[in-house]
């Protein structure tokens, strides 16, 4: 069962990889550095602190936890145990893919990218969505992430997979913390 699964995620990985276009290379590089996203994190933070002011601080200290936590389970916990080479490791697979950038770490399930991402999408839509609709965004925001991770040949589909419930479960996790910490400070407010 798991060596079928695994042939079928190295050939869906295959089939995804080579539909590479050229002119599609230097933009899921950008895309998939980290750095890239500095500025889009910094108009984040400045609309959290200039629409929430004092709240702002809570909520900003939830999704960093939100993505902490994502990361770590999934770069500190998850890939030492399982010890999955990425494909751009692969020695069967080098001259079937089309590698982007220099390979990076050694093990690539889950995906850190896709549990970061998707853990600050949900956390934000998880704590505003329902006032700010246009946060649902952020999922496709995270997908294009999580799907450049395939593109430059670091990960799998199931590995972007696995890091995406990996992220999702963190935010739920980190949200649900701070509205029971919520609760709790307003209920000894009113007492």
């Amino acid at each position: 069962m798991i060596d079928a699964l695994n042939q079928l995620d190295i050939r869906f990985f295959l089939w995804l990889n080579g539909r590479y276009l050229p002119w599609l290379d230097p933009i899921m590089i950008w895309i998939t550095e980290r750095n890239s996203w500095i500025p889009f994190y910094a108009i984040l933070i400045g609309w959290l602190i200039y629409r929430y002011r004092q709240q702002a601080v809570w909520l900003i200290l939830t999704i960093i936890v939100s993505v902490a936590l994502a990361d770590q389970v999934a770069s500190s916990i998850i890939k030492p145990l399982t010890q999955r080479l990425r494909p751009c490791h692969e020695l069967s697979l080098q001259k079937l893919i089309h590698p982007v950038l220099e390979c990076g770490g050694q093990y690539g399930f889950c995906s850190s990218h896709a549990s970061t991402t998707f853990a600050l999408a949900t956390s934000l839509w998880l704590m505003l969505g329902n006032e700010h609709r246009w946060l649902r965004w952020g999922f496709l925001w995270a997908a294009v992430v999580s799907y450049s991770r395939i593109y430059v040949a670091a990960h799998y589909p199931l590995d972007v997979l696995a890091g995406t419930g990996v992220g999702v479960l963190a935010a739920a996790i980190s949200v649900t913390g701070f509205r029971k910490w919520q609760r709790h400070s307003n209920s000894r407010k009113i007492a």
